[in-house]
């Protein structure tokens, strides 16, 4: 029996060239016609995919691969990016461009502001031009002998992805423990540094998150260990250092997978914690840090709709929660009352206004993290007298947000502000007196803030709700309705997409473009409801409160009506793939990363990483009511013979949240039936995962092909702004 073809490259064969001899005339050779690329076209075969609600069938099914190693589908991946290679040909000038320009703009030797835990200030730095920091410390005062802990160059050396994902200091301050994943599928192994020696020790924890902590005895290490087949975190194991981690105990096993775990230190390093969470529900356990022995307490049983997450100072636990406030209130109890749930008591009621999404613990302060007015702000409350007050910031449209504080013996309180046109910017303040610090603000090489603007706009959607916008743009830009923009977007989890400063804006922003952030409906930053909005039965709000918002600015005249792009990723890639089927005459290109567009043939399977863990955020198809509504979005399932705007796919071969045969599979679905001649092109990742390839300038490559992609789509070359 042959082997199925399951695709094919197509190139148009070049015509031959002749030539006509004249006498007393030279042979004139003509230019040769170059072939025109022809993008991959995937084999058709069918598969029934099973649910209680009837039978699909999918053509592209047999691109999924699990072990990521069948010929015939690396085959096609490869000639995916062989075709997007030659189709971006063309722009590799304009690519090199973007990307000199956003590199230039990243401070060469930057470091992190030094941050003070225990005895030791700890800081990161990248030497000039490094892909990787190295992880700095101090001790005994800010200005003393600094220490090397961790070279990021060199532990990267040999690595196609390298990332660390999390240290933890011991409490004796000799040993650093640090998870590392050199595949970026978000398995982590955790590996130990003698801090005094310098040597990495041979404990070696394997298929983790990274999540671990330290106790007191300085050679117990609890850590969180990963599913190694669905990735799901499934248990809470204890080393010791020296013994053989196939021996380590398991002192905590979740048996509902709808459920993720964590492990941390308290705030104040009195317990060692154990976090299950689920989109409804979470439950915490907690032991002494000094007694690594003690079995486990729950601060309080599970209960369906009941959130709560908990930090411990002055032998109390203060507690951010759900119950009876759908926004969140804080409450404490007592440690000798921990258990019991009817012993909360009040001390920050819930709000109708605004949603508590942190808190932090200070001798004399408690600082909350909220979302009131669509915006991320700090506030402060002292604890036995006085009314809280909000951290001021000057400007409209911004983030303000609660900044790495490990001391909670201070009144300083450390914090950060950012825009769509601010670099993150670290204050300290002193909460008795009111003073303030700027400790640093990003550098950003070549860039004057004062040359843009921002603002926040509320746009209407086609129901009458109000959705906040987040906008920006070059002052000298007049808003005459010819704009191009760049309209980015989100809308799930109840995840707050606050403005954040990116150095590659600035590329667009000098030529001429609108950059927007639309704050649609299924996010958080309206509270509560606004995520109720856009989840579940009414998902769909989050798609057209995209779409109106990009109608609403073209009427507004912030941007050309046939030259907007629109840009998600992950459960933004879900988004970007609705707007497409839903509104593609409103979309001059899309740019989509690691999108999650096969909604239910994923949810349908639970033996897919974190399936299970998404039914609350999505459904569960096998009840007909969800079923039938997710397969009227599902981005896969809904592509239709219609003209589509010019489109750039991009995925990781090893993500483990977004696995790469979804946008496979669309992308091939999408060229079998779309009746445009609009580019469509995928690009996949063979060595990265679902945060793309890792690496301080490597991502910013990325991103320069992404905004070269959109300004090959324009009619007319944007300019760059003179200075």
């Amino acid at each position: 029996m042959s082997v199925p073809v399951f695709f094919r490259l197509r190139l148009r064969a070049a015509p031959l060239l002749a030539g006509l001899l004249f006498a007393g005339c030279a042979t004139q050779p003509r230019e040769p016609v170059q072939p025109v690329p022809q993008p991959p076209v995937a084999a058709v075969h069918p598969y029934p995919v099973s649910s209680p609600s009837g039978t699909r069938i999918d053509n592209y099914y047999w691109l999924r691969d699990d072990t990521r190693s069948k010929p015939e589908v690396l085959n096609y991946l490869k000639a995916e990016n062989a075709y997007y290679a030659q189709m971006t040909q063309h722009t590799q000038a304009l690519q090199e461009t973007l990307y000199k320009e956003i590199a230039a703009r990243l401070a060469p030797d930057d470091a992190s502001v030094p941050v003070k835990y225990r005895h030791c200030w700890y800081q990161t730095r990248y030497a000039q031009g490094a892909e990787y920091p190295v992880y700095l410390r101090r001790c005994g005062k800010p200005d003393g002998h600094e220490e090397v802990m961790l070279d990021g160059p060199v532990l990267a050396k040999g690595h196609d992805f390298f990332q660390i994902g999390q240290y933890e200091i011991s409490p004796n301050e000799k040993l650093a423990a640090y998870a590392e994943d050199t595949a970026g599928r978000q398995q982590f192994t955790i590996r130990i540094k003698d801090l005094v020696s310098g040597k990495i020790l041979p404990d070696e924890l394997k298929n983790t998150p990274g999540a671990m902590a330290w106790a007191d005895d300085n050679r117990t290490l609890f850590y969180v260990e990963n599913d190694p087949i669905t990735l799901l975190t499934v248990r809470v194991k204890k080393h010791t250092l020296g013994t053989d981690p196939k021996k380590d105990t398991v002192v905590y096993e979740e048996r509902d997978h709808s459920y993720y775990l964590d492990i941390a230190r308290t705030g104040d390093d009195k317990f060692i914690a154990i976090e299950s969470q689920s989109t409804l529900s979470s439950e915490i356990r907690f032991i002494p840090a000094s007694q690594p022995k003690a079995r486990f307490k729950v601060l309080a049983p599970r209960e369906h709709d009941l959130e709560y997450h908990a930090e411990h100072i002055d032998r109390r636990w203060v507690i951010r929660t759900n119950w009876q406030a759908k926004n969140y209130r804080v409450m404490q109890v007592d440690d000798a009352q921990a258990g019991d749930k009817k012993r909360w008591r009040e001390i920050v009621p819930a709000r109708n206004d605004a949603t508590v999404d942190r808190i932090a613990l200070f001798r004399d302060y408690l600082v909350i993290g909220e979302h009131s007015e669509g915006l991320a702000r700090v506030r402060i409350k002292p604890w036995r007298e006085g009314a809280s007050r909000l951290v001021d910031v000057a400007e409209a449209d911004y983030a303000a947000t609660i900044g790495d504080n490990r001391e909670p013996n201070t009144d300083v309180l450390r914090y950060n502000v950012t825009s769509l046109v601010t670099p993150n910017t670290v204050y300290d303040l002193d909460m008795r007196t009111g003073k303030r610090e700027e400790r640093k603000r990003e550098a950003v090489v070549g860039y004057d803030a004062a040359n843009y603007t921002t603002e926040r706009v509320w746009a209407v959607a086609r129901d009458g709700v109000k959705v906040p916008v987040s906008v920006a743009w070059r002052k000298d830009l007049k808003r005459d309705g010819s704009a191009p923009m760049l309209q980015i977007g989100y809308g799930s989890y109840g995840a707050q997409n606050d403005p954040r400063f990116s150095p590659a804006y600035v590329s667009l922003l000098d030529r001429g473009f609108v950059v927007s952030l639309a704050h649609i409906r299924g996010g958080g930053e309206l509270g509560r409801s606004w995520y109720e909005d856009g989840k579940l039965l009414k998902k769909k709000n989050t798609f057209t409160d995209f779409i109106d918002t990009t109608e609403y600015l073209v009427a507004q005249k912030y941007a050309a009506k046939d030259k907007v792009f629109a840009f998600g990723r992950s459960a933004g890639g879900l988004l970007m793939g609705a707007i497409a089927n839903m509104a593609p005459q409103d979309y001059r290109g899309i740019f989509t990363q690691v999108p999650f567009v096969d909604v239910v043939t994923t949810m349908l399977d639970d033996s897919i990483p974190l399936t299970t863990n998404e039914y609350d955020e999505w459904g569960n198809p096998q009840d007909t009511k969800f079923y039938e509504y997710m397969l009227a979005y599902s981005p896969y399932d809904n592509v239709k013979a219609q003209n589509y705007p010019a489109m750039l796919v991009t995925t990781g071969l090893n993500d483990s949240q977004v696995q790469y045969y979804e946008p496979s599979k669309w992308v091939a679905k999408l060229r079998a039936t779309k009746t445009d001649k609009n580019p469509l092109l995928f690009k996949i990742n063979m060595e990265a995962g679902h945060g793309g390839k890792s690496g301080r300038y490597t991502h910013w490559r990325e991103t320069a092909e992404a905004y070269a992609f959109m300004l090959d789509q324009l009619p007319a070359p944007a300019k760059t702004t003179k200075k």
